[in-house]
């Protein structure tokens, strides 16, 4: 397995202010994480003097991401969104819990943004095949229950598939 440093391809975030705090905090979450350096712009930018910029590389899950603490810019919103799988309720809890600590926000369908405004999908493993399932009248109970949903229960998301 190529090293996460390797990645050709990763999620770039743009925060505001306190990447690295929040890159700190998630890796706090999940295994196979960490924080891997913290990189001082040390030209003068739009987004302020030299030093103010910082690039924070970090890992999640062993997969590479890469954040900028520059000022404001655009929010974060819905149009994207990193998705967590989760194997059982018990993991799924964790996470939304952890997630939303300091002042995170629920949303619907196993959704919720963080308190740096990030976007999460935290979502059993299990409910891809459900909603994949070649008999529509299963797929729709699932989807139909995941609607009614904040945060997603497995137990109720199966017992809706089954009928």
């Amino acid at each position: 397995m190529a090293s996460a440093r390797k990645a050709k391809i990763f999620p770039f975030l743009w925060y505001a202010k306190d990447a690295e705090e929040a890159a700190r905090f998630y890796a706090s979450i999940f295994p196979d994480s960490s924080v891997d350096a913290v990189t001082p712009m040390m030209s003068e930018s739009p987004s302020g003097p030299p030093g103010s910029v910082k690039v924070v590389d970090f890992t999640l899950f062993g997969q590479r991401f890469q954040a900028m603490t520059a000022g404001p810019h655009h929010d974060f919103n819905d149009a994207i969104s990193l998705t967590v799988e989760c194997e059982d309720q018990a993991e799924l809890d964790r996470y939304w819990n952890a997630l939303l600590e300091g002042g995170g926000k629920t949303q619907a369908c196993g959704w919720l943004i963080d308190r740096f405004g990030v976007r999460w999908q935290i979502v059993p493993a299990v409910l891809n095949e459900m909603m994949a399932d070649k008999d529509p009248v299963r797929s729709k109970r699932a989807s139909d229950a995941m609607l009614q949903m904040i945060k997603l229960d497995i137990a109720a998301l199966q017992k809706a598939y089954r009928g």
